[in-house]
């Protein structure tokens, strides 16, 4: 292996390093913990290390939505191909996005609510996100009729986007959760 090779493959393992440490210190106490000096300590690197990766906070952060989309994308996939039935597709690809959120809060919390510098909705946006925004699509799609296909995707993502934030944000019951996921299914998908 020549020396470059084994540098550009240390810098990659680096780079995954501080990634994976701000998503777990993020997970267990929050995106205001995760700071350049806590990380360059959590993996015991100095500040100028993780400045030879990244900008700083804002592009880690970035880094891990793009890394959360992927496997975002990843789960939609799966959900999406477990059947060929359209409405049984829409309600697995709903569920499973309602998993990802609940399962990972603060990285959801990166993806989609926190301010990153990621171009979203844009042929820019990195391939990770336009792959999850693809399988929504995908799912949506034969519910489109002569609607505009794109535009349909985003107000099915974002009723599922409001009903989850609005439910982890205390202001609706989470008890009726699945009730309130069933109705904007049956209106969808009608």
């Amino acid at each position: 292996m020549s020396i470059q090779r084994r540098r550009e493959r240390e810098r990659a393992d680096r780079e995954k390093l501080i990634i994976t440490a701000a998503r777990e210190l993020a997970e267990n106490e929050g995106w205001d913990a995760v700071t350049t000096r806590r990380l360059a300590a959590e993996i015991e690197y100095s500040q100028p290390v993780l400045y030879s990766h990244f900008k700083g906070k804002d592009a880690i952060m970035a880094a891990v939505a793009v890394e959360g989309f992927a496997e975002l994308a990843a789960e939609l996939r799966k959900a999406r191909t477990a059947s060929t039935d359209p409405g049984r597709t829409l309600a697995d690809v709903a569920m499973a996005y309602a998993e990802f959120a609940e399962r990972r809060p603060a990285l959801y919390d990166v993806m989609f609510s926190k301010a990153v510098p990621l171009p979203f909705a844009s042929p820019e946006a990195p391939a990770a996100l336009q792959d999850g925004f693809g399988e929504l699509r995908e799912a949506v799609r034969p519910f489109a009729g002569d609607d505009d296909l794109g535009a349909l995707t985003e107000t099915f993502w974002s009723g599922l986007h409001g009903l989850l934030t609005l439910m982890r944000d205390g202001r609706l019951r989470r008890e009726q959760h699945d009730l309130r996921l069933a109705v904007l299914l049956s209106r969808f998908s009608a």
